[in-house]
C-alpha cells in the first residue's frame, strides 16, 4: 500500500470514529436534555402541590376560626335559652301564687 492509500484509509477511519463519537455525544445530550425536562417538570409539579397545600391550610385555618365563632354563638344562645327558661319558671310560679291569692280573697281566677 502506498502512502496515499494509507492516508485515505486513515482519513476514513478518523471520519468514522468522529461520526461515532458525535452520535454517542448526541445521544448523551438528548438523555441529559430529557432528564432535565423530567426534573424541571417534576419540580413544577412539586411547586403546584405545595401551593395547593398552602391554600388548603389557609382554608382550614379560616374554617376553624368560623367553627369557633359558631360554637361561641351556640353557647351564647344556650345561655340565653337557659335565662329565658328561668324567667318562664319564675313567671309561672308567680302566676300560680297570684291565682291562689285571688282565690284566698274570694275571687275567681280567669
Amino acid at each position: 500500500m502506498d502512502a496515499a492509500t494509507l492516508g485515505a484509509v486513515g482519513t476514513i477511519v478518523v471520519g468514522v470514529a468522529a461520526a461515532a463519537a458525535a452520535l454517542i455525544g448526541h445521544r448523551g445530550a438528548n438523555a441529559a436534555s430529557q432528564a432535565g425536562v423530567v426534573i424541571s417538570g417534576s419540580l413544577g409539579l412539586v411547586d403546584q402541590v405545595q401551593e395547593e397545600r398552602d391554600k388548603v391550610r389557609a382554608q382550614l385555618a379560616e374554617n376553624e376560626v368560623r367553627l369557633a365563632a359558631a360554637y361561641a354563638e351556640l353557647a351564647s344562645e344556650r345561655a340565653n335559652k337557659a335565662a329565658l327558661q328561668g324567667q318562664i319558671t319564675q313567671l309561672t310560679t308567680e302566676n300560680a301564687r297570684l291565682r291562689d291569692r285571688i282565690v284566698e280573697l274570694g275571687g275567681q281566677p280567669t
